[in-house]
């Protein structure tokens, strides 16, 4: 009897160690199998072209990209046409972010395919406390009122300016004292009181001392960004690991901190 117990107590405990042993091993496999997935893209490279106005948003979200897969990101960030020209001159690149479908026209023979992300939404910003009571974009054709817009024919939010302002019919009345190559530039002139008032993206001035009024005049000029896979491209795995990283709740989430509202 001593002799069955004694062969039961060093199964049990050989037991108890071989479980401990196959846990550790499970636990291991599975921080390897992690550890290998985030590195799954190490040495690809992605180049992206992105609108100006877009730099902070998409730099935190392809950065994350590449904290999670390895892969480095290579982006530059200019107004629509020093984009458009550069895809055309180069014939380098894998994806063109644009402030808005229109800006793919120009470049439609090198696009393949593209998807909509998140709705890019213009709006009248002025100073804090809004000093000079203004109420909609008709108030900006007013004597003493100063403007700063976008590039009527290089950027997207400036041509919506000069169409919203045309159609109002205001445009030649408006004192527009400067036009700015991106969105970023033409929140810094109100920022630093250079004028009293700007059109430009939500996402520019979302968190900031400046104000946005309240007006529905912009409403119909609304845009959506487009994510547009380049037939430059000749990493189409990597690519498509990225299109769909753009669909995580993640990427969505850093959409909507910068005050983009998600398409999807």
């Amino acid at each position: 009897m001593k002799s069955v117990k004694n062969w039961l107590v060093v199964l049990l405990v050989m037991g108890i160690i071989i479980s401990l042993v196959s846990g550790c091993s499970s636990k291991a496999d599975g921080a390897q199998e992690k550890v290998a997935e985030s590195q799954s893209l190490a040495g690809q490279t992605l180049f992206v072209y992105c609108g100006a106005g877009m730099t902070k948003p998409f730099g935190e979200i392809a950065d994350k990209f590449k904290t999670e897969t390895g892969c480095e990101m290579e982006v530059v960030y200019a107004n629509a046409a020093q984009l458009q020209n550069q895809i055309k001159t180069t014939g380098e690149g894998d994806l063109f972010i644009a402030g808005s479908a229109d800006e793919l026209a120009p470049v439609k023979d090198f696009v393949t395919k593209s998807k909509e992300l998140v709705k890019h939404i213009p709006v009248l910003a002025v100073k804090s406390g809004n000093p000079l009571g203004i109420s909609g974009l008709n108030d900006l054709a007013k004597e003493g009122v100063e403007v700063v817009l976008g590039d009527g024919d290089a950027t997207p939010i400036g041509k919506i300016a000069n169409k919203a302002l045309t159609d109002l019919g205001i445009l030649s009345n408006v004192n527009v004292i400067a036009r700015a190559a991106t969105a970023p530039e033409i929140f810094n002139a109100l920022s630093v009181d250079e004028c009293d008032a700007i059109i430009v993206w939500k996402e520019n001035v979302t968190g900031s001392a400046t104000e946005i009024v309240k007006t529905t005049d912009l409403d119909t000029y609304v845009k959506k960004v487009p994510a547009a896979q380049l037939s430059s491209s000749k990493n189409t795995e990597t690519l498509d690991a990225f299109m769909t990283f753009l669909d995580s709740d993640s990427a969505k989430a850093i959409w909507e901190n910068y005050g983009y509202e998600v398409v999807n």
